[in-house]
């Protein structure tokens, strides 16, 4: 059997945000999976919902933006864009800050002052020797090990907080129940994988250096259903 297509994951994601409209998870897929067909407003319109469930969720005002950009809402990017912006910094969440000034530039405007740059909010939580992890933004537990062998695994240990992981066990066997995957099948572990992906956001280019898919067993998740 051949691994789902773009149709094929928007429609299995629109079912998970309709059987649970406060999944912000589900919300987040279907707005990469209509990103990824090219369909920019419904991916901004679910990128925003994400933001109304999680306020403080930086990624998804940066995808946010540049879905509106693709839709041509340019008025509407800038002002999504400035508030993920100051959120992303007030938390010293870098990625996102980065990638939504460089949006906010490339159409002739700046990103808003804020009190504590992105840099220094990050690197004073982190000169007390917290522990930042990179998917919140927020000081969390240091994983005791990495959760799987190989590249991945290792960059969650480094850089995923115990409290986010557990929150993706979590969100990890809704999407084991909702989308009824069976780990026997390779495309079923794919689709797993590419949620894992999304919701932690993972550094693609530590994707890149292996191949680290995670086993359920290995992660502590199980099909209830």
């Amino acid at each position: 059997m051949t691994a789902p297509n773009g149709i094929d994951r928007i429609a299995q994601f629109e079912k998970m945000a309709s059987a649970d409209p406060t999944n912000e998870m589900a919300h987040f897929s279907l707005g990469n999976a209509y990103l990824q067909a090219g369909r920019h407003a419904e991916a901004a319109q679910s990128f925003v919902r994400c933001t109304e469930i999680v306020p403080d969720m930086s990624k998804a005002y940066q995808l946010a933006g540049q879905a509106m950009l693709g839709a041509g809402w340019e008025d509407k990017a800038v002002e999504l864009l400035g508030k993920g912006y100051e959120i992303a910094s007030s938390r010293g969440d870098r990625m996102p800050a980065e990638a939504m000034a460089k949006m906010l530039r490339s159409i002739g405007r700046e990103p808003p002052q804020v009190a504590v740059p992105v840099d220094a909010a990050a690197e004073a939580l982190r000169a007390s020797g917290t522990f930042v992890c990179q998917r919140t933004g927020r000081p969390g537990t240091k994983l005791a090990a990495p959760p799987f062998r190989g590249p991945v695994g290792l960059w969650i240990g480094d850089n995923i907080s115990a409290e986010t992981w557990r929150d993706w066990i979590g969100q990890g066997t809704k999407v084991i129940n909702e989308l009824r995957l069976d780990f026997s099948r390779d495309e079923h572990q794919a689709i797993f994988d590419q949620h894992m992906r999304e919701y932690l956001g993972i550094d693609e280019a530590a994707i890149r250096r292996g191949d680290a898919s995670p086993p359920a067993a290995a992660d502590g998740i199980a099909s209830q259903g």
